[in-house]
């Protein structure tokens, strides 16, 4: 068994009493390992079917599109998982969202979202309606949380670079529900963790407490009446577990704890994985997830609802009654390459306008049917959005985003270079196989499939014609490719190529 804090087991003992014994021999189990079928990338079920030829999976059973995996599947080294069919993901973590079970059409936030996993769980939830803003306030692990973004095909998600404080004067009263997944001591991931075992000591503990309180309070203030609240940590310690809570509801009486209703078959009060958290009657709803009663880490969660309903509160335009600018935020779209043409409205500029369509029609099936389409921008669902010459579909337009520092503003659609439309890595990852006029489909574990990866030519199937054409690993959207001279031009992203 790994060494563990003194201090920790002291505590930890003091708290399970009896159940001390078999919390402790959870830490000589091997670790499970989960991943998360991805419903935006087709239907669930042609894709588990999918994934169970070359995985062996076991349902999780909190969680109704989650799965345990065996250590030798290894399936992110499987081009499955470049084409976003599956997200890997601890399984206790994947119970936050589903308490949380936001609703097609709703505005959802991810406070503290990277690396992604319970971002990309909200998104396939609201099922591309609604907007999702996912925000991270450390600069290289929202880059990370990008790219899962993208990877995953969520079209209707905001990435941004903030911190709570300088996110809440932009979105008061704005979120129908938030996930407040918070920065913790880590405590229930040592298992699976050297380092969070490493770093522990109880100053980390209060300092993480004193930390969760100020992302709280800024998070209330951005949740609209009658919302919902989903804090949760990967910790035991009941300073940063009911402690937080408790001090969050004296500090907001507006707000109560939620016996969660769940999501898909989610039940949180099974005894054989979950227990409520001690503590007093008003936190008896709220939750723990114990390593030695489940297959998973240690997690907490407490569902708040904020008092109010429909029509009191505000009318949800971003950016409503938001103070001078102090700084917060300042840089738009920070990450996303711009120069004095940022933020422009699309529609502003018939010549890029109509290149982008041109484009549409010589790739997509159906192309052009205005507000009866497929695709995002064909049901006018959003905004075009010009950042230098790199061209995206949004759901807020340049004037809402002045003020917040955006790593991915929705949708990137491609790039305007020398004239052409040259479509996104992102918008091929988004694309289903039956949108595309011309797609070259191989079986997931080919060789076509791996050379497409490392960035080698293809050979083009016979009769294709010229032009873009969409890579796919067994129905599931890989990447572009540009047919010409019986050939594939590869246009797999360098920086993701196998090697």
């Amino acid at each position: 068994m790994r060494e563990l804090p003194e201090l920790f087991l002291k505590r930890m003992e003091e708290m399970l009493g009896e159940e001390y014994g078999a919390f402790l021999d959870s830490f000589n189990r091997p670790r499970v390992q989960g991943l998360r079928i991805n419903g935006l990338k087709g239907e669930t079920g042609e894709i588990l079917a999918l994934c169970r030829r070359y995985f062996h999976l076991e349902q999780v059973p909190w969680a109704e599109n989650g799965y345990y995996y065996e250590a030798q599947d290894r399936p992110g080294k499987h081009p499955l998982h470049e084409a976003g069919a599956y997200y890997i993901q601890e399984p206790s973590a994947m119970a936050a969202a589903c308490l949380l079970a936001p609703e097609p059409g709703e505005r959802v936030l991810d406070l503290c979202a990277a690396p992604g996993g319970k971002s990309t769980q909200l998104a396939a939830m609201m099922k591309g309606q609604g907007i999702l803003v996912s925000n991270e306030i450390h600069p290289a692990r929202c880059r990370i949380l990008s790219q899962n973004v993208e990877r995953m095909g969520i079209a209707n998600a905001l990435v941004t670079n903030m911190d709570s404080a300088g996110l809440r004067q932009y979105f008061p009263e704005y979120f129908h529900r938030i996930l407040v997944d918070a920065p913790c001591s880590g405590e229930g991931m040592f298992r699976k963790d050297e380092e969070a075992c490493g770093e522990w000591s109880p100053d980390k503990v209060v300092l993480c407490s004193s930390r969760q309180q100020e992302i709280l309070d800024n998070a209330a203030a951005m949740l609209q009446p009658g919302g919902l609240l989903l804090y949760s940590t990967c910790t035991f310690a009941p300073e940063e577990d009911e402690g937080t809570v408790e001090r969050f509801l004296q500090a907001h009486p507006e707000f109560c704890v939620e016996r969660a209703g769940g999501y898909a078959g989610f039940s949180p009060g099974r005894p054989e994985w979950v227990t409520p958290g001690p503590g007093r009657d008003s936190l008896k709803d709220t939750y723990r997830i114990w390593p030695h009663k489940v297959d998973g880490e240690g997690h907490y969660m407490a569902l708040l609802r904020k008092a109010g309903g429909e029509g009191s509160g505000r009318s949800g335009v971003p950016g409503e009654g938001l103070a001078g600018d102090d700084g917060a935020g300042k840089g738009l779209a920070g990450g996303v390459r711009g120069n004095d043409r940022r933020g422009k409205s699309f529609p502003a500029d018939k010549a890029e306008k109509e290149s982008f369509l041109a484009f549409c029609r010589e790739t997509f099936k159906d192309a052009g049917k205005n507000g009866e389409g497929n695709l995002p921008w064909e049901r006018e669902e959003g905004q075009y959005l010009l950042f230098g010459e790199q061209l995206y579909y949004g759901p807020l337009n340049s004037e809402q985003l002045k003020k917040i520092r955006v790593l991915r503003p929705g949708l990137q659609l491609g790039t305007f270079k020398k004239g052409r439309f040259e479509p996104s890595h992102g918008l091929a990852l988004y694309l289903k196989r039956e949108d595309a006029l011309q797609t070259a489909d191989f079986p997931a574990d080919s060789s076509q499939i791996i050379s497409y990866l490392r960035g080698e030519t293809l050979p083009a199937p016979e009769g294709m014609k010229k032009g873009w054409v969409l890579v796919t690993a067994e129905g599931l959207s890989l990447g572009w490719a540009k047919a010409a001279g019986g050939v594939l031009k590869n246009h797999y992203p360098k920086g993701l190529r196998w090697f």
